[in-house]
């Protein structure tokens, strides 16, 4: 396991790489260990994100957990910088309850670049499992151009 820790305006971003994929992004501070070509590339696209530069990550992912959880990750991934779905619109798709579909957000083992904080309630804004709580999530959005929908 590598990891590396970025500086963002969302605080301090700290990503885990194992076998050739990005498999968490955790808030906090970690001592530079190992590095890899991996690494780096997430990392600059992390610090792109940061400056307004890149609106989509590309690096290789690997979510582990349930079926349902990479399933939801994956459509969450499928949402578009700077715009917002439902828990019940993933819930449509995949054909299981949206409590499901939240619960499987708040799993979500690498946030920001599986951006979970584009996934909304019913009714608007949610809670966020990330540092920082729903500030946070209020923040990307801003940051996305996409805080218009909480007014």
């Amino acid at each position: 396991m590598k990891q590396c820790s970025v500086v963002t305006q969302f605080g301090t971003l700290t990503l885990t790489e194992e076998t050739g994929a990005i498999t968490r992004l955790s808030w906090g501070h970690v001592d530079a260990g190992a590095t890899s070509d991996l690494l780096d590339r997430a990392a600059d696209q992390l610090r792109a994100f940061d400056a307004g530069r890149l609106t989509q990550f590309d690096v290789p992912l690997q979510v582990a957990g349930s079926d349902v959880l990479r399933a939801v990750c994956g459509e969450i991934s499928a949402i578009p910088f700077g715009e917002t779905c439902t828990y019940g619109d993933i819930a449509k798709k995949l054909g299981i309850p949206a409590q499901v579909v939240g619960q499987a957000c708040g799993q979500n083992p690498i946030p920001v670049i599986i951006p979970c904080h584009r996934v909304m309630g019913a009714k608007g804004l949610t809670g966020y499992s990330g540092a920082g709580g729903i500030e946070t999530k209020i923040a990307l959005l801003r940051h996305e151009g996409a805080a218009g929908l909480l007014i």
